[in-house]
């Protein structure tokens, strides 16, 4: 009796202790979620996982990015325009970025607007500022819009 007793309390405190994490995530502000994916997308690149850094962006043909290069339209197709511009990990880099302004718009769609930098070795760095349009899409945020200068 004693162990079946011990038993539940030791699922009810795990049971707790989800609980108390998932409530922690729903805590956090749409901003501080923001900067947690832009961190995330950060750390992907940074160990050359173009496809894990694609993850915070919709998965579907309404993204938009605007580059250099031009108007990207659809995930795919920015997929295979990051895998051709940046082809190794040499190439990619160290990204880091400058948040500077993080703004609601409306309920379910911020701007960021920031500077990005790529510190790479054996070939120039690169650096230039983004908007990125953001919306939260089935409780998940979601880069809609890129402009990448």
């Amino acid at each position: 009796m004693i162990t079946i007793h011990y038993a539940r309390h030791r699922v009810g405190i795990a049971m707790l202790s989800m609980l108390l994490f998932v409530f922690n995530l729903n805590a956090q502000s749409a901003e501080e979620q923001i900067k947690t994916l832009l961190a995330v997308q950060s750390e992907a690149w940074n160990t050359g996982d173009i496809d894990g850094f694609m993850e915070g962006y919709l998965p579907t043909d309404d993204l938009h990015f605007l580059g250099s290069g031009g108007l990207t339209a659809g995930w795919h197709a920015t997929l295979e325009r990051y895998k051709q511009r940046y082809p190794d990990q040499q190439t990619m880099g160290q990204l880091s970025f400058d948040l500077k302004e993080i703004t609601r718009r409306t309920k379910d769609v911020y701007t960021v607007i920031g500077k990005f930098h790529l510190s790479r070795h054996e070939l120039d760095d690169m650096e230039g500022f983004f908007l990125l349009v953001l919306q939260k899409i089935k409780g998940d945020w979601k880069i809609v819009a890129d402009s990448t200068h």
